[in-house]
């Protein structure tokens, strides 16, 4: 379901996402883990932002059977520094950008709904008991 490519040196527990990404999709999901430079480089190409982020959605522009859905790309140093600045664990951080990436794949854009995308996260959050950070940070 999930198709990963770490190009870091952290190793990632795959486990719990693979739950969370059955819990909202059946289609297969690509998940890049990528250092800060690396993402910056996206960020700048895709949307003209040139630093660096937590994570990037590319979601497939066409739906077709047996397609992915999409590519998550998450900063395996974004989550250490804000697991860090938030006091809670690497796996927690990165269970919520996973949420927050998959939703975006999944249509929601916290940019520009009413609000939908952050009631998602929210009992997501709540449902795998996850810290409120996210939300809190994106108030």
């Amino acid at each position: 379901m999930i198709d990963v490519e770490n190009q870091t040196n952290k190793e990632i527990d795959l486990t719990s996402l693979e739950e969370i990404a059955k819990d909202l999709t059946s289609k297969d999901i690509e998940l890049i883990f990528v250092n800060n430079e690396t993402i910056k480089e996206l960020n700048k190409e895709h949307r003209n932002i040139d630093k660096a982020t937590d994570v990037l959605s590319f979601p497939l522009e066409f739906e077709m059977p047996n397609m992915p859905l999409g590519s998550i790309v998450i900063s395996t140093d974004f989550v250490e520094q804000k697991a860090e600045e938030y006091g809670h664990s690497f796996d927690n951080e990165l269970k919520l950008l996973f949420i927050h990436g998959l939703l975006h794949l999944l249509g929601f854009d916290h940019e520009i709904d009413n609000g939908e995308h952050r009631k998602e996260e929210e009992r997501l959050i709540s449902k795998y008991n996850l810290p409120k950070s996210l939300i809190v940070r994106n108030s």
